[in-house]
């Protein structure tokens, strides 16, 4: 397949997505497939019964038939409200924003292909990193964020090879893309024109390169054991930053112009494993670890105008590495059916509330899944999964009042629904 008919499609799915909320922790999409939904993504490197491996681990296309096709999506509603606890805002800014959550749709699709036994290429189309937050305007965090929108595509040829009957390792490339649109509040004008809010709309974008390894190793009959590594990428996003209002223009600080900011998105590791009790019951476990810390901060540079090569504004985010487990079952009801559930807890990069940002009011989240598979014949499999996300109430303190954009202290009442469908297929 040639990589402009690729790109394409991934356009198409990713119009197809909609904006991107973050349900992972950080801005981490896990919802790569909807098969492991209802399992909590627990045994994701090493469970391979469809096409999806070849994000969670590549080498898994050995375990499957000769050509299989796997097309999901995910339904998600996460859910932000903030409470105001003393904030002191800029200029007539008040409220308290209202749901920072909305619905979003996450599509996948992936084919794999055996060019010789041993031998497997494919290709996998997804969204592994998206956030948006948007809050109602001129609420008492304007100054910081009104809406954040983080977008990423990625399209991932990846080959696997059957080195014996225990052994099978993979590998593959993942071209990105990542889109950005932030807007805050730059100025309110005083009385007698207190509503009257200038926006910096910044608009950037940027295409990049990484790659991932896994391996497959059959420990006996019953049991499988899965890692992968997935690289860290670096992203250089360029681009527009408006500034729109009655104040726009006023100063060089409130004109627009061209703006650049470095973003290295984290690497992950996973270790999985799948036992098989019996002919009926089945456990998984995953272990995995994100590398959030090369997120410490992100600079929003000026580009061109007077003050070019001025930081704008830096995101203080002081992220540290993640790590999450989790563990499923898979119950064998009759041929065609397989109920399933799981169980995890996943942390959050962010250390502090000083350092929680209201365009991520992001916490540990602990993962409560369920659902089932369907086989109805002739290769077909049909994955129903829904998982319910709990989250801690989540405090705030991040003073900015001394770079003019307020204090906002305060407390979020957060939560996750994820509901996802899958049909697989090999042919």
């Amino acid at each position: 397949m040639q990589t402009t008919t690729l790109t394409r499609v991934a356009a198409a799915l990713a119009l197809a997505a909609g904006p991107a909320p973050a349900f992972a922790a950080g801005f981490q999409l896990l919802e790569q497939n909807a098969s492991g939904i209802a399992n909590a993504y627990a045994g994701s490197a090493a469970v391979a019964e469809d096409a999806s491996t070849i994000f969670f681990n590549p080498a898994g296309m050995t375990a499957l038939r000769e050509r299989e096709l796997s097309v999901g999506l995910a339904a998600v509603r996460p859910r932000f409200e903030f409470s105001d606890r003393g904030s002191t805002a800029t200029g007539a800014l008040g409220g308290d924003g209202g749901d920072a959550g909305s619905w979003a749709y996450l599509p996948n699709a992936y084919v794999s292909w055996a060019l010789r036994p041993d031998l497997y290429v494919g290709v996998g189309l997804g969204a592994p990193f998206g956030l948006i937050t948007e809050y109602d305007d001129n609420w008492v965090g304007a100054a910081h964020s009104v809406s954040f929108d983080i977008k990423t595509y990625n399209i991932n040829p990846s080959i696997a090879w059957r080195i014996n009957e225990r052994v099978s390792v993979g590998g593959g490339l993942s071209w990105q893309r990542m889109e950005v649109e932030y807007e805050r509040v730059a100025a309110v004008l005083p009385a007698p024109l207190p509503l009257s809010s200038t926006r910096a709309i910044l608009d950037a974008d940027s295409d990049a390169w990484g790659w991932n390894v896994g391996a497959l190793i059959t420990l006996s009959p019953a049991t499988r054991l899965g890692l992968s590594y997935r690289s860290a990428i670096k992203h250089t996003l360029e681009g527009d930053l408006k500034v729109k209002g009655a104040a726009a223009g006023l100063s060089p600080a409130l004109s627009s112009g061209k703006a650049k900011a470095d973003v290295e998105l984290p690497d992950t590791f996973i270790l999985s494993a799948v036992h098989r009790l019996d002919e009926r019951w089945e456990l998984l476990g995953d272990i995995s670890w994100t590398g959030w810390s090369k997120i410490d901060k992100v600079d929003i540079v000026r580009d061109s105008g007077p003050l070019s090569g001025v930081t704008v504004q830096t995101l203080d985010t002081d992220f540290r590495d993640t790590w999450r487990v989790a563990l499923g079952a898979g119950y064998r009801l009759n041929a065609a059916w397989k109920l399933k559930a799981g169980l995890a807890w996943d942390q959050s990069p962010v250390k502090d509330r000083a350092h929680r940002l209201v365009s991520l009011p992001d916490n540990d989240r602990t993962w409560f899944a369920a659902g089932a598979q369907w086989m109805p014949g002739g290769g077909a499999r049909v994955d129903l999964g829904l998982a319910y996300l709990y989250v801690p109430k989540t405090k705030i303190d991040n003073d900015q009042a001394a770079l003019g954009r307020g204090r906002v202290t305060g407390e979020y009442d957060s939560s996750v629904w994820i509901l996802g469908a899958q049909y697989s297929v090999a042919f």
